[in-house]
């Protein structure tokens, strides 16, 4: 398990103690607030470290096991008993995890989901269509809705640029560290000498604001722009001037849409984007110095910064936050990226 993890519980085992000892003193029940908050207290951490010492104890029997497989006589019966108390270690591992982990307040939340094509040209913007292909997948396993609301595509296949709105359950939760620079090596249909080329894609995820008034925004530093939906154009493209584009003018901060639908629904879904990247925004200045870890890392679409490298030629997927290498490209690119995610999720735990 996690050293992370057992330390955690390790703490909340001796806080229980402490509890456990002052309920224990007569003097505390003639301080009701006190009682209350120690009852309290108590009841929150009591199901988990009777857990914790059920873990404990089956780690003990698994190790008393071990020492029996050695002996012939008892050697089948100490192999069944670790794997039955493994399998529970397992289960209860899995249960710390959900537990413990700090819960982030936008993890239940639909996202904005932003793609865009970085260093490698051509091969960039296909990139940056494979990814949109994963995500898609994997947000179809999940029972999520898409909506694109910002297409630009690249003249030779691929995107320069997707916006994406995706609706579902802890939407957020699931894909937040998937931020940062995406880096792909292979060998582009193009290349006749077989080179290995080697090209990025930046992916945001933004947590999509439930309520408006989670921040003030004064109407006159906004400015408001409509214009031609631009792009190779498929039919989900309009060629009347609804697209809207909104400016932040004292940050700087930008959002657009052209999803080809009214004015109207396109000036609301930018409004809706502006207000999430403002309070992603202040929401990271606050927790900068306790949670960098989370911070929306983003890059500059450079191959030189990644979280993750896609090499097709060896089949071969890097982490590079969690050194973790899987040989599974195929299947993440089909959506199965949840042994990323799973991975990721506990190395969050802080």
């Amino acid at each position: 398990m996690n050293n992370k993890l057992i330390k955690k519980l390790d703490i909340l085992l001796s806080k229980h103690k402490t509890i456990s000892g002052q309920l224990e003193d007569e003097s505390v029940y003639q301080d009701h607030e006190l009682l209350k908050k120690l009852n309290k207290e108590f009841a929150k951490i009591d199901p988990i470290v009777n857990k914790y010492n059920e873990y404990k104890d089956l780690i003990n029997n698994i190790e008393e096991s071990k020492s029996f497989l050695t002996d012939k006589e008892f050697r089948m019966i100490a192999e069944e008993d670790i794997e039955k108390n493994t399998a529970k270690t397992i289960i209860l591992e899995g249960y710390f995890e959900n537990e413990l982990v700090d819960k982030d307040p936008n993890d239940t939340k639909d996202i904005f989901l932003e793609i865009r094509a970085g260093t490698g040209g051509d091969e960039a913007a296909i990139f940056s269509g494979d990814l949109f292909k994963m995500y898609s997948k994997y947000a179809e396993k999940n029972s999520w809705e898409i909506e694109l609301l910002n297409v630009t595509e690249s003249d030779h296949g691929g995107y320069k640029e997707l916006i994406l709105k995706v609706t579902g359950t802890d939407v957020y939760g699931q894909l937040k560290f998937e931020s940062g620079t995406h880096r792909v090596q292979r060998v582009p249909n193009t290349e006749t000498q077989g080179r290995i080329h080697t090209s990025a894609s930046t992916v945001a995820v933004l947590p999509a604001v439930d309520e408006i008034d989670q921040i003030a925004i004064n109407p006159s530093d906004l400015r408001i722009d409509t214009y031609r939906a631009s792009g190779a154009g498929g039919q989900h493209i309009n060629k009347t001037d609804s697209a809207v584009r909104i400016t932040h003018v004292p940050s700087g901060t930008v959002s657009e849409c052209q999803d080809g639908r009214s004015q109207h629904k396109n000036k609301a879904q930018a409004m809706s984007m502006l207000y999430s990247r403002l309070l992603m925004h202040e929401q990271e200045q606050r927790k900068k110095d306790t949670a960098e870890e989370r911070k929306n890392l983003i890059g500059s679409g450079d191959r030189s910064e990644r979280i993750r490298t896609y090499n097709f030629p060896q089949g071969r997927i890097t982490d590079h936050r969690i050194n973790l290498t899987l040989y599974k490209l195929d299947q993440i690119l089909e959506g199965n990226i949840e042994p990323l995610i799973d991975e990721l999720k506990k190395a969050s735990l802080s």
